[in-house]
């Protein structure tokens, strides 16, 4: 296993992009982050994710949480006409994909779209660290247990799990996204916000979107701007998978996640409940803060490991794609 021996430049990297880690320092291994920065001499995924582990395994006994087999796809597809009124009643995993969002996938093939790319748009949540990273990594990065039926899916995506999305950044919410001044000036042109040119230079046939915590403080103005996302996505031929947020931090009784149900609904694209795929976790999956995810590595086998937030975002990601993948006609093996 990697060495526990913490680096001068992660615990660096950990100070300066704390924002993006836990809320507290916790005896359990609540991990500190270690963001990608566009420093020189940043560590790697492979890096940072070696570091990580080391102190969760450290601090990982200290734990005598119990936990629930994870979640798996169940229920009625989040597009389909009999799906639940109320988003927190909606299946982890649509158990079904859309005609509607099998066409925007081959229309966008058709167009030129990469079949083995999917991009994820989002906040820090979304970086590589944290977010599917470990999958394009050695295997003593994860383990996936009693799921090895995602295996070949991780095999189709290969090269987009550990790849830093233009379209995530600390802080984005659903307008950054179109927002030029956010874009990389070394990668994107001067009038392309972070959206338009990870869909240009990915070229991505799935996108990932996980945005709502940084709209909190205006959910009246969610709708539009998610909306202008969605609507975009298709236009380029990319499906939209659209996930709710872990937190209400809005304490506006979930107005955000209820927002991206409907989007879905109407526009027949796959919903990713993952906050309902944390509800049963302690402390549903969330720090003290109310908004970071507990962390622990991709050890889908691992008893302590599955009372964390992080896992079950990682695995239910895993379980979104694969359903599209598996939903698609002709659909073939990497």
């Amino acid at each position: 296993m990697p060495s526990k021996k913490l680096s001068v430049a992660t615990l660096i990297i950990t100070l300066l992009l704390a924002a993006c880690g836990p809320a507290t320092a916790q005896p359990t291994a609540e991990l500190p982050t270690a963001e990608l920065s566009v420093a020189t001499e940043t560590p790697s995924t492979d890096e940072i994710l070696a570091e990580q582990i080391a102190t969760w395994e450290a601090g990982s006994t200290a734990s005598s949480e119990s936990t629930t087999e994870p979640a798996t796809p169940t229920s009625t597809p989040a597009a389909d006409q009999s799906a639940p009124e109320d988003w927190r009643d909606a299946p982890i995993i649509p158990s079904a994909i859309s005609d509607r969002a099998i066409e925007i996938y081959l229309q966008g093939v058709e167009m030129g779209n990469d079949p083995h790319a999917f991009s994820k748009v989002g906040d820090c949540g979304g970086t590589p660290s944290w977010f599917l990273g470990s999958f394009d990594l050695r295997p003593e990065y994860y383990s996936l247990g009693n799921y090895t039926y995602l295996e070949p899916v991780i095999l189709y995506f290969a090269g987009s799990w550990e790849r830093y999305s233009i379209a995530v950044s600390p802080g984005f919410n659903t307008a950054s996204v179109f927002a030029p001044l956010w874009a990389d000036p070394a990668l994107c042109t001067a009038d392309e916000g972070p959206l338009q040119c990870e869909y240009r230079i990915h070229n991505p046939s799935i996108a990932l979107i996980m945005l709502g915590t940084n709209d909190q403080f205006h959910p009246d103005e969610f709708e539009a701007p998610m909306r202008e996302i969605i609507e975009y996505s298709i236009l380029q031929g990319v499906l939209p998978v659209l996930a709710s947020k872990p937190d209400d931090l809005e304490d506006s009784g979930d107005a955000i996640n209820s927002t991206i149900y409907k989007l879905a609904q109407e526009y027949e694209v796959p919903f990713w409940n993952f906050w309902a795929a944390i509800q049963h976790l302690p402390d549903k999956g969330l720090q003290e803060d109310g908004g970071h995810l507990t962390w622990a590595p991709n050890f889908f086998d691992d008893e302590f490991a599955m009372t964390r937030g992080w896992p079950y975002r990682n695995l239910t990601a895993l379980q979104m794609l694969s359903q599209i993948w598996l939903a698609l006609p002709d659909h073939q093996t990497p």
